[in-house]
C-alpha cells in the first residue's frame, strides 16, 4: 500500500480522471475514505490544472468537486467524494436506452450543477457520460454529481491547457471547443445535450441524427445545436425548457426492466486501514472545587 505524504493511503485503482489514475483511498486526516487522482509532478502543465482544480471548491450537491490535495517527492494527490454508484457510462452499458422522465431528471439535475459552475466562472469542457457519476439509489430518482475538472477554463483567467488547443472528448466536445474559441458556457450546453441523447438511444454521438424524436429530444437537440447562438443562452434558461418533462413521481419503477444504480464501489473489510491517526483532542479543564465561598464575618 502507497501513502501519499503521510495523509492518502492509496487501495486500488479504480478508474482514469482526465489527468491521471483514480485511486480509492483512504484519507487519514479527515478520517474517511475519497477517491484519488495521481499526477507525477514532472508535468508541470497537468501540476498547474491540479492547483487551479484544488481551488475550484464549488460546494453544490450535483457536483463532484476537489476538496483536499498533497504532495509527496514526485507525486500529487488530490481528493475528492467518493461517488459509489458508478458513472453514466456504466449505467447505459449495464441497462441501454434510459426511459425519457429519467433521463429529463438526470438532465435537469446536471443543469442545476452546471448553473453553479458557470456561476463562479468556470466552464467544464467535458461533460460526458464517464464525467457524470451516480449514487447507489437502486430504482429510486437518479441522483448524478459532475465529475472531473481536468480540462476546465476559466472565463477570465489563465488557461488551463495549452494556448489554442483543443479540448475535450470526441463527440461531446462542441464545434467552438474543436475550432478553438475562448471558453464559453454554452459549450457545456451542447456537451450535455449529446449526452442526453446519448441516454435515451445508447448510441455513440456520431449516430444520433434522427435517432428518436419527442419534447424532450427537441429539447436537447436545441441544447446541443451545431450553432452556439441557437443555444439557450444559459444553463438557467435550459433548465425551464426541460421543466415540463420532469416527472412528479417515477414512472419508471412499474417498468420490469427499471433503471437501478446500485453499489459499485464497496469497501471490502479486508482494505479497511488497520491504524489511522488519531487527531489531537482538547485538554479537559481541570475540575472545578465545589467548595462553597467564604463569608466575611462582620466586624464588631
Amino acid at each position: 500500500m502507497q501513502v501519499i505524504a503521510g495523509r492518502y493511503e492509496l487501495h486500488r485503482r479504480i478508474g482514469a480522471g482526465g489527468m491521471g489514475a483514480v485511486w480509492l483511498a483512504f484519507d487519514r486526516k479527515v478520517d474517511d475514505w475519497v477517491a484519488v487522482k495521481l499526477l507525477a509532478q514532472r508535468e508541470s502543465a497537468g501540476l498547474l490544472r491540479f492547483v487551479r482544480e484544488q481551488s475550484l471548491r464549488i460546494e453544490h450537491p450535483h457536483v463532484v468537486a476537489p476538496r483536499g490535495w498533497a504532495a509527496d517527492d514526485d507525486q500529487v494527490a488530490l481528493s475528492m467524494d467518493l461517488v459509489r454508484g458508478g458513472s453514466l457510462a456504466t449505467l447505459v452499458g449495464d441497462h441501454g436506452p434510459l426511459p425519457e422522465p429519467y433521463v429529463a431528471v438526470i438532465v435537469d439535475q446536471l443543469l442545476d450543477a452546471l448553473a453553479a459552475v458557470h456561476s463562479h466562472g468556470v466552464i467544464h469542457r467535458d461533460v460526458t457520460p464517464h464525467n457524470v457519476l451516480l449514487e447507489p439509489t437502486g430504482e429510486r430518482r437518479p441522483f448524478a454529481r459532475l465529475s472531473d475538472f481536468g480540462v476546465a477554463a476559466l472565463l477570465d483567467g489563465p488557461r488551463l491547457t495549452e494556448h489554442g488547443a483543443a479540448v475535450g472528448t470526441v463527440g461531446y466536445a462542441a464545434p467552438e471547443q474543436l475550432a478553438r474559441t475562448d471558453p464559453d458556457p454554452r459549450s457545456d450546453l451542447y456537451g450535455l445535450g449529446i449526452l442526453g441523447r446519448h441516454l435515451l438511444t445508447a448510441l455513440p454521438p456520431d449516430h444520433l441524427d434522427g435517432a428518436s424524436d419527442g419534447p424532450l429530444w427537441d429539447v436537447l437537440c436545441a441544447l446541443s445545436d451545431n450553432d452556439i447562438h441557437r443555444r439557450p443562452v444559459s444553463a438557467v434558461a435550459a433548465r425551464a425548457f426541460v421543466a415540463p418533462h420532469l416527472p412528479s413521481g417515477m414512472p419508471w419503477a412499474h417498468d420490469p426492466d427499471a433503471p437501478c444504480v446500485f453499489e459499485h464501489l464497496t469497501v471490502p473489510r479486508e482494505l479497511r486501514p488497520q491504524t489511522r491517526v488519531a487527531l489531537p483532542r482538547p485538554a479537559r479543564p481541570a475540575p472545578v472545587s465545589r467548595k462553597p465561598a467564604e463569608r466575611d464575618t462582620p466586624e464588631s
